[in-house]
Order: C-alpha cells, then sequence, then structure tokens
C-alpha cells in the first residue's frame, strides 16, 4: 500500500500540487468486483482545498489515472453502516449516495478518521457522522497508526497534517541573512563540521554578552519596577473612581429605562387610538346609508323618471353598504349587526314594493296593448311594443340590481312578465293570422273575387276558424273554407286534383294574380313576425340584463315547463347553482312569449298548400332567406331556431308537391279513341319550370330546385315513354317524337345548367323517333322496285360480280323493264298524297311538325331514288334503262301536296 501511496502521490497529485494524505482500496457495493482507490487530498497552495479523489487502474496499461474528484465541502453525510460491529462497507453523500466496499475494516477507519479530521480542520460546514460511535472517532486515530504499517503512518492524517502545520518558509530577509552568513564560509558545503564548529563558538560568544547585557540592566529593571508599582496604584485609584461612576450611572439607568417603559406605552396607547378611529371611520364611511336614500328606498316614486333615478341610486348606495368587505372582527359588533340587519330590512322592503309595481306595469300593458288591437285587426300589421318597451327600460338598472340582491323575486318577476306577454302576443299574432288567411283566400271587405257569393267577412272569418281544433292545427280538407276556396277559384290547383287536369290547365291571369297574391302576404307575415322578435328578443336581454355567454344563478325549487324548454334552477346548501347559460334562458323566455308562432306559421304554410301546391315553391324561397338573415344575426337565437323548424315543414310540403307530382304522372290515363298530342304533365312541368325558374331566381335554397328538376325530368321521361308503348290511337314514334320535342324547347328556352344532359337526351330522342317514325310511314313506296333491287344486292352477296347480274334470268334487264314501268309518276305522286294525308291524321297542332316531318321524308324518298338509280348504273351498266320519274318530279310532288294542304 505504501508503494501505491508513493506512486499516486508521484505520478497523479504532484504535477497538480496536492497532498496526498489518506488512500482507502475499494470497489462499489453490488457490482462487479472492479477496485480502486479513494484518496482524501489537499492543496499545497493557500487557501487549501479539500479533496476526494477516485483513482483506477487503466485498462491498456500498468499506470493509474485520475477519474471522479469531489470536493469535501458537497460531502453531506459520512455512513458506515454499522457503529458496533466490524463492516467494510461505506457509504459517501455527495451530489448522489456513492456505496463502497473497503479491503479492510482498518483501511475504512483510516480513511474516516482522515476525513473527520480535514471535516474539523478546514470546513465550516459539518458533515454528519452517522453510524460511527463518537468514542470510536476519538480514538480512531490511535487504532489507525497501530494497525497499519510503520512504514504507513506517515500518511495518517495526523502527522502529516501537523508536519504541513510546522512547515514554513523563510522570508526574504532569512534568505539574505543565510546567504551572507555562507558567503563567509565559503567552506561551508565542503566542511560541514568546521562550520558547525564555528556556530557554536559564535553562539556562545553571543550567550556571554547577552548575560553581560542583562547584569549590566539591573539598576533599570529595579527602576522599571517602581514604575510599574506606582502605576498599580493609580490604576487601582481610577477602579475605584469608576466604582462610583458605575454606581450614580446604574441609578441614572434606571431612571432612563422607566422613561422608555412609559414612552412606550405612551407610543403603544396613541397607535391604538389611531386604529380604533380608522376603524370607526372605515364603518362610518362604508356603511352609513344617507337619509335620502333611506327615504327613496321606502317612498320613493317609481312612476316618474326622476323618482326612478332617485331610487336606482338609492339601490346602489345600499348594495354597496351591504357588500362592503368587513374586517376580522367586525361582524362580531353588536352596531354592525344591528347596521346589517337595517340594510336586510331596507332591501327586502324595496324589493317588495319594486316588484308590486312592476307586476302592475306588466298588467297595465296588457290591458292597454289589448285595446289596440281592433285597429289592428283589418290591416296585416302587428302592434308596435316599442313605447312600452321605452318605459319599461327605465327600470333596467333597478332589474339588475333585483337580480344582485333577490333573485327570488327577480325570478318572480320573469315568469309573471312570460305569462302576461305570452298571452297578449297569442291574441295580437292570431289575429295577424287570421287576417293573413283572409287576406289569401280572397275574402277582403271589397269581395273582388267572390262578389257573387252573398257573404260577409264575419262569416268567412267564421269559416276560416273552423280550419283550427283546439291545439292550432289544420283540421282536413272537409273544411268549409277548404271548400268555398276550392269551388269558388276553379283555375286553382289543389293537392287533390289530378296531374292530368292542371296539365291541361294553362297558367292564366287569375292563377298569377293569385300567387303573386299570396306571395306577397307570405314575406309580409315574415317581415311583420321577424322585427317583432328581434325587437322583444333585445328588449329582454337590456331589461333583465341578460347578456349572450354568460351563467346565471337559478333559485326556483322547481322546474317550469315550456314549449322550448324548462328554467331549470336549483339551490344548494350554499346558495343558488348555475344550470343553465343566459343566452339559453333568452331563448327559452323567447319560447314561452311566442310559443304560438310556429304553430301558427304551420297552420298557414298549410293553407297556402291547400289553396295552391305550387305555392311551396315561394314559401320555400321565402322561408329559406328569412333563416338565412336570422343565422347570420345569430344561429341559436329563438327567431332562427322557430324559422329553421318551420322551415323544414315548407321544405317537406315542397317535397310532398314534387311527390304529387310523380305519382299523378304514373297514374295518369289517356283517351283509346283520339290522339295523345302533348302529354298534360309535360305541358305541367313545362309549367313547374317556368315559374319555379322565376321564383328560385338567385335564391339561397337553388340546390332543392336542381334536385327536384332531376326527379321530375326522369319521371316525365319514363311516363312519357309508358304512354308511349300504351298508346292505340297514336303511333309510339309520334308520341316519344312531340313530347320530346317539347321538352327539348322548354329547356332549350329556360336554359336550366343541371338539367343540360337531359336536354341532350331529349333531343337525341327526338332525333330517333323522327327517323324512325320517317322510315316506318313511308316504308317502301316503290315496293316491286325495292322487292327486285334486294335479290340483285342478295346475288352480289353471293358472289357474283355487279356487272354480271343482268345475265341471271330473274334480274335481267327485261325484267327490270318491266317492273320500272308499273312506277309511273302519276301513281309515286297518288301515294305521296296519301301519305301526307295519314302523317297529318297522326300529328298534333300544337307542336307544329307536319312540315318537319314531311320534309324528312321527302329526304328519306330521294335518298332511295338515289339508291336504286346507282345499283341500275352499276349492275346494268349500258343498258340505257331509268326510272319513269326525276328527283325533280319528287320535289315537285311533295311541294305541291304540302301546298294544297
Amino acid at each position: 500500500m505504501t508503494a501505491i501511496k508513493h506512486a499516486l502521490q508521484r505520478d497523479i497529485f504532484t504535477p497538480n500540487d496536492e497532498r496526498l494524505l489518506s488512500i482507502v482500496n475499494v470497489c462499489k457495493a453490488g457490482k462487479k468486483k472492479r477496485n480502486c482507490f479513494l484518496c482524501a487530498t489537499v492543496t499545497t497552495e493557500r487557501p487549501v482545498q479539500v479533496n476526494v479523489v477516485k483513482v483506477k487502474k487503466s485498462d491498456k496499461g500498468d499506470f493509474y489515472k485520475r477519474q471522479t474528484a469531489w470536493a469535501l465541502r458537497d460531502l453531506a453525510v459520512v455512513d458506515a453502516k454499522d457503529a458496533v460491529k466490524e463492516n467494510p462497507e461505506f457509504d459517501l453523500h455527495f451530489d448522489k449516495v456513492y456505496k463502497w466496499v473497503a479491503s479492510s475494516t482498518a483501511e475504512k477507519n483510516t480513511f474516516i478518521s482522515c476525513i473527520w479530521k480535514l471535516n474539523q480542520r478546514y470546513l465550516r460546514k459539518k458533515i454528519d457522522f452517522i453510524n460511527v460511535s463518537s468514542q470510536l472517532l476519538e480514538e480512531l486515530p490511535k487504532v489507525a497508526e497501530e494497525s497499519v504499517p510503520s512504514g504507513e503512518n506517515q500518511s495518517v492524517a495526523g502527522g502529516d497534517e501537523e508536519a504541513v502545520d510546522e512547515y514554513q518558509e523563510l522570508n526574504a530577509r532569512e534568505e539574505q541573512d543565510i546567504e551572507i552568513m555562507m558567503e563567509g564560509c565559503e567552506y561551508a558545503i565542503s566542511n560541514a563540521e568546521a562550520f558547525a564548529e564555528k556556530l557554536s563558538r559564535e553562539l556562545q560568544v553571543l550567550d556571554g554578552a547577552n548575560i553581560q547585557s542583562i547584569m549590566a540592566s539591573e539598576k533599570q529593571v529595579n527602576i522599571l519596577m517602581k514604575l510599574l508599582d506606582e502605576a498599580l496604584k493609580e490604576v487601582d485609584q481610577i477602579e475605584m473612581k469608576l466604582s462610583s461612576y458605575e454606581e450614580m450611572l446604574q441609578s441614572v439607568k434606571e431612571q432612563m429605562d422607566q422613561i422608555s417603559e412609559s414612552n412606550h406605552l405612551i407610543h403603544l396607547s396613541n397607535t391604538n387610538n389611531v386604529k380604533l378611529l380608522s376603524e370607526i371611520e372605515f364603518l362610518v364611511n362604508h356603511m352609513d346609508l344617507a337619509k335620502g336614500h333611506i327615504k327613496a328606498l321606502q317612498e320613493g316614486d317609481l312612476t316618474s323618471s326622476r323618482g326612478i333615478e332617485a331610487c336606482t341610486n338609492a339601490a346602489d348606495a345600499l348594495l354597496q353598504c351591504m357588500n362592503v368587505a368587513l374586517r376580522p372582527g367586525h361582524d362580531m359588533l353588536h352596531a354592525v349587526k344591528e347596521q346589517q340587519q337595517r340594510f336586510s330590512d331596507l332591501r327586502e322592503q324595496f324589493a317588495r314594493r319594486l316588484a308590486s309595481h312592476l307586476n302592475s306595469v306588466f298588467v297595465q300593458q296588457g290591458h292597454d296593448q289589448s285595446s289596440t288591437l281592433a285597429q289592428h285587426s283589418v290591416e296585416l300589421t302587428l302592434p308596435n311594443h316599442h313605447p312600452f318597451h321605452r318605459d319599461l327600460l327605465r327600470y333596467a338598472k333597478l332589474m339588475e340590481w333585483l337580480k344582485n340582491t333577490d333573485y327570488g323575486k327577480y325570478e318572480g318577476l320573469t315568469k309573471n312578465y312570460m305569462d302576461y306577454l305570452s298571452r297578449l302576443y297569442e291574441r295580437e299574432i292570431k289575429d295577424f293570422f287570421e287576417v293573413a288567411k283572409i287576406k289569401m283566400t280572397g275574402t277582403t271587405k271589397e269581395g273582388k273575387k267572390f262578389a257573387t257569393l252573398p257573404r260577409k267577412e264575419s262569416a268567412v272569418k267564421q269559416e276560416t276558424e273552423s280550419l283550427h281544433g283546439s291545439s292550432g292545427k289544420l283540421t282536413g280538407s272537409t273544411s268549409s273554407l277548404n271548400k268555398l276556396s276550392v269551388q269558388s277559384s276553379g283555375s286553382r290547383r289543389s293537392q287533390s286534383s289530378s296531374l292530368l287536369d292542371m296539365g291541361n290547365m294553362s297558367a292564366s291571369d287569375l292563377d298569377v294574380a293569385d300567387r303573386t297574391k299570396f306571395d306577397k302576404i307570405f314575406e309580409q307575415v315574415l317581415s311583420e313576425l321577424e322585427p317583432l322578435c328581434l325587437a322583444e328578443q333585445d328588449f329582454i336581454s337590456k331589461f333583465f340584463k341578460l347578456q349572450q355567454h354568460q351563467s346565471i344563478p337559478g333559485t326556483t325549487n322547481e322546474a317550469e315547463e315550456m314549449d322550448g324548454g324548462s328554467l331549470s334552477r336549483s339551490y344548494t346548501s350554499g346558495g343558488p347553482q348555475t344550470v343553465s347559460s343566459e343566452k339559453d334562458m333568452i331563448r327559452q323566455m323567447m319560447t314561452k312569449i311566442f310559443r304560438c308562432i310556429e304553430p301558427e306559421l304551420n297552420n298557414l304554410i298549410a293553407l297556402g298548400d291547400k289553396i295552391d301546391s305550387f305555392n311551396s315553391l315561394y314559401m320555400l324561397v321565402k322561408m329559406s332567406h328569412h333563416v338565412w338573415t336570422a343565422q347570420n344575426v345569430d344561429p341559436a337565437s329563438f327567431l332562427s331556431t322557430t324559422l329553421g323548424n318551420v322551415l323544414v315543414t315548407v321544405k317537406r310540403n315542397f317535397d310532398k308537391c314534387i311527390s304529387n307530382q310523380m305519382k299523378q304522372m304514373d297514374e295518369v290515363k289517356i283517351s283509346k279513341k283520339s290522339k295523345v298530342g302533348i302529354l298534360p304533365f309535360v305541358a305541367e312541368f313545362e309549367e313547374f319550370a317556368g315559374l319555379a325558374e322565376s321564383i328560385f331566381k338567385n335564391a339561397e335554397r337553388r340546390g332543392d330546385l336542381d334536385k327536384a328538376y332531376i326527379k321530375l325530368i326522369r319521371a316525365v321521361f319514363v311516363s312519357v315513354e309508358k304512354v308511349a308503348n300504351e298508346s292505340q290511337k297514336t303511333p309510339r314514334d309520334v308520341v316519344m317524337m312531340e313530347n320530346f320535342h317539347h321538352i327539348f324547347a322548354t329547356l332549350s328556352r329556360l336554359k336550366i345548367s343541371c338539367l343540360e344532359s337531359e336536354k341532350k337526351e331529349a333531343k337525341q330522342k327526338y332525333t330517333d323517333h323522327l327517323q324512325s317514325y320517317v322510315i316506318y310511314s313511308l316504308g317502301q313506296p316503290l315496293e316491286k322496285l325495292n322487292h327486285f333491287f334486294e335479290g340483285v344486292e342478295a346475288r352480289v352477296a353471293q358472289g357474283i360480280r355487279e356487272e354480271e347480274v343482268s345475265y341471271q334470268l330473274a334480274f335481267n334487264k327485261q325484267e327490270l323493264r318491266k317492273v320500272i314501268k308499273e312506277y309511273p309518276g302519276k301513281e309515286v305522286k297518288k301515294g305521296l298524297d296519301n301519305l301526307y294525308k295519314k302523317v297529318d291524321k297522326h300529328l298534333c297542332e300544337e307542336e307544329n311538325l307536319l312540315q318537319v316531318v314531311w320534309h324528312s321524308m321527302q329526304d328519306e324518298f330521294i335518298r332511295q331514288y338515289k339508291h336504286f338509280e346507282g345499283l341500275i348504273a352499276r349492275c346494268y351498266p349500258g343498258s340505257g334503262i331509268t326510272m319513269e320519274f326525276t328527283i325533280q318530279d319528287i320535289l315537285d310532288y311533295c311541294s305541291s301536296i304540302a301546298q294544297s294542304h
């Protein structure tokens, strides 16, 4: 171990100006036994730095290298594991715990002893030594000296530390004196004994001189001793005077202490008085309500603007006094309790008086507004509630105060307002819708449309009311008003009318006027309802202080059911619990107040749909626009939600209208004795498309119309083919040709973008069936000649050359001349004239396709003629055989026949 220590000192620590004081051979606990050394070192330069260094043997050679170093000041705990039994394990707590196992208990004790001494000598921070007895710490240095070899006892902490402490460097003067002395004795280096003898002699000389000097100075010493005795006497006298002074000062000190204590008590009393005055001023300033405010709360006029303002200011002052943040202990004062009780009584009294007054205002408003209903019963307008809202908004701040102080009365006012206003609005809205229904059915006071009917407006109104049951919905198609409207307007449609009848009817001026009037009435209804709902919602938000995206507390013990929901509130032991947002409460209040709007709108829509199923187009466009407008303002508002629900009904009626038309197309029947012509549902589709395009121009719900177009046009295509297949009087091709030509013309005129493919399909079907009908009707006007040339083409197909066909017995030139003579020009013209009459009989006059078909037949006849001429030229070359009429003759025949008819 000594050799290792010297080697470590020489190779590792001397180059770093460090001295190795203690070393222990260790390995990590619980791991593979890889030995290393823990070394306790100090630096040779001041200030001294103490380190614990981990040194391990290099893997590549037989030398040691410095691996890790910790400053001793970072060591927190030394754990020896067992203070009684010998145990080589110990822990060092630096930044983390390092567990070690020493090669022997003696080495561990020596190392811990060295750490203990270095800690005692150099560190201000004391290291905790645990599981090491105090007795062991005291005896540890001796044990370590006896347990290690004599050559190693120099490495223990004690000897080396003393050597470090005894060693002192020579200062500059001492170095200079030694140099001078050695220069005077040049032989000091070569003859040390002579040099030592010389120094001994000089020392003796100096000792003798010192003794003589001491003996010579004895007299002076006696004089000095005498002076010292006199000085001691003077010191005794001074001490006596100081003692007397101290006694005097002691009494002064006691008096000053009494004065200081008295001053402290006076200062403490003043401080307490100032604090007491501050507390009293705080209570007086924050919990004192002016007499004017008290009088306003008790007797203030709640009908005038000045009185309302005074009550508002008084209520705010009362709320501030009640909500003042009391300091600890204030609530235990009797005066404070009495003042708080007085405030509570004032609040309760004023809240009761305010609630009673506002309830009276609500009731009075219902009576006042009811008196104005008569003047609006004839006009299609709703009464204006702005004056009522303006008067009530003066109480908005008081409502906010009531909401913050007495939520029970606030919610009671909310319920009463909803009850009174819901009944008022229900009367106004029902009367408003009755006027709208009367105007829709055409029974006005002037009675232009039903002038021939001896009925008064009141009777009509009674019949209108018969449309409603107790729930406000239409009772059915058997109502008297439905009979009246259907019987008196023969040109109108209803959902029970057949599509064939509607197809035969044209869009008369009366129909256009009726639909335009319905559109205006429906738009006016929506335009009147929209500002009414928005104004009421804005008033509710301002008057009841209900803002969006906030939460409010509720205090009712049970839920109140509403049409659109309920105002759900519940109590908890600590106060009201938030259940619904203020936004939801506004919507719920609107739903309760205007609960009749949605049923009345649905009734109006049902009536309009009964009057004319095409009214659903107008309603879909208008309702979509108003829903879009409402959603832009507030997507979750009552108006947006209600109009959205009604829009679903309108869309359902629109889809039902389309479905009924498609169903009636399937059920259509045609006469077996007359020609078909343009089918009713084709004409009806033209009317529907024209009307829809005029209504849906720039509309938001264009997509719904496009989907309906596609359904209808496909149903029309299918039904046209079905009728064509069932037709007995009119050829199938004629039915297909005329109707698809009409469809193509309609789509071309209206330019409906979503039906471009159907337009092309209609044109193709028209062209195909025109060609088919021409070929079928024209047939084989030169039948025998056609059979003859079919035989010629058959021989050519069998491989006979065209110029050799004339040598065939059945197809020689003689046979050809015989066949040609059977078709002179006169016979051809007669056959074409009969064909023209037949085509004229098949085609209808509405579509005006006769000349188109006749021109196509002329072209087809000329094509056949040219075909025959070509076969004669190829198969009978040089024979000089020609037809007995020319192409010009055919043109003349067709032209003269067309002109003659």
